[in-house]
């Protein structure tokens, strides 16, 4: 059955609720996992992973938003639609953005694929035992994306509210010791640093914005429809083009289709207004091997994104006054996350610290 799953990566987004509910999944999510996107909106994400592997998949999701986490990776095993298929192992990849959680999940297969991955993932995680071949030693290397100082100190009385669940560092390392923590319940929690995510066409030399998470950076009516280039200064714009470039190369599966291909990290200039190329942009006819229908089709429309948010969150938070509308001509100096996957490039963004 290995061979007959095709190796394919969706890009996916759930809240913070103890149940992850699916917020807003690409289309590759039918190839992957049997399901339409339609089918999974507003479901709890966990209700797919192996019984086994619920309780630390389920750890696993709060510790990743407690500690708000970046490129992190794991390895577990969902829910195939076809229950002839059972659970495929997959490889799920996580950020923090803001008060949402945005990552992908694609087909787990060992080999090249697999060592970049794991290589350019800041956090990798094995919860499926007969998996543990993916595992990386690193060999202490720092962190290629520290954390944020924005970020909250969640750990505080203050900040974190009463759980029944223990959210110490033991549990953490409970896990890598091969033990489930007992889970209960835990409240929805705060909106973490400031970040946002961007999905870009990786089939049109302008990767036109396809969605955009919030309007704390880039204002989302904005960059909707225009080339992602429109928001980068021309000073930084090479660099940027040529790490694009390189992550839609790592981007290919070994059957030569548009797949996952691990993380890259940059650093880059913004520029909050844009330059106005729309009229340059309308020239540009997508390679995609689907139509741009299908794939907008996709976009959560505010309404409908706000309607699967979680309780207490907002997926569209007005801009804080660091980076008010007063500020709109400015440039920025963002930290980058750049990944490949079968729908689009996803680009978490961040301010870059003490810029």
């Amino acid at each position: 059955m290995e061979s007959e799953t095709p190796r394919v990566s969706f890009i996916t987004i759930l809240d913070f609720s103890e149940d992850a509910r699916w917020l807003f999944l690409t289309e590759s999510v039918s190839d992957l996992l049997g399901f339409e996107p339609r089918e999974l909106l507003g479901r709890p994400a966990l209700e797919l992973v192996h019984p086994d592997e619920f309780s630390q998949v389920k750890q696993m999701h709060y510790d990743t938003i407690r500690e708000d986490k970046a490129a992190a990776l794991a390895y577990f095993r969902l829910k195939h639609k076809d229950p002839f298929k059972g659970y495929i192992l997959c490889a799920v990849s996580r950020t923090v953005v803001h008060s949402v959680l945005v990552g992908s999940v694609s087909f787990a297969t060992p080999g090249g694929k697999a060592l970049q991955n794991t290589s350019t993932a800041q956090e990798v995680e094995v919860v499926t035992p007969s998996a543990k071949n993916f595992e990386l030693r690193r060999w202490g290397d720092p962190s290629p994306m520290a954390s944020s100082p924005s970020i909250l100190d969640l750990t505080s009385p203050a900040a974190c509210p009463s759980t029944d669940m223990d959210t110490s560092s033991d549990a953490s390392s409970s896990r890598s010791r091969g033990k489930k923590p007992t889970i209960i319940s835990f409240n929805p929690l705060p909106a973490q640093s400031l970040r946002s995510a961007l999905i870009l066409d990786r089939f049109s030399i302008h990767c036109t914005v396809l969605y955009c998470s919030n309007d704390l950076l880039l204002s989302t009516t904005k960059v909707l429809g225009r080339s992602f280039f429109d928001f980068v200064t021309s000073r930084t714009e090479h660099n940027v083009r040529s790490w694009i470039d390189v992550i839609k190369s790592w981007g290919v599966n070994d059957r030569g289709q548009p797949s996952d291909g691990g993380f890259g990290f940059g650093k880059f200039v913004l520029l909050l207004a844009g330059r106005d190329s729309r009229g340059e942009n309308e020239q540009d006819t997508p390679l995609s091997r689907r139509r741009d229908a299908r794939i907008n089709c996709r976009m959560p429309s505010s309404p409908r994104y706000a309607s699967h948010s979680s309780p207490g969150t907002s997926s569209r938070s007005r801009p804080p006054s660091s980076l008010s509308s007063s500020t709109t001509d400015q440039e920025v100096s963002v930290d980058a996350i750049f990944s490949g996957h079968s729908d689009g490039i996803l680009l978490v963004l961040r301010p870059t610290s003490g810029a």
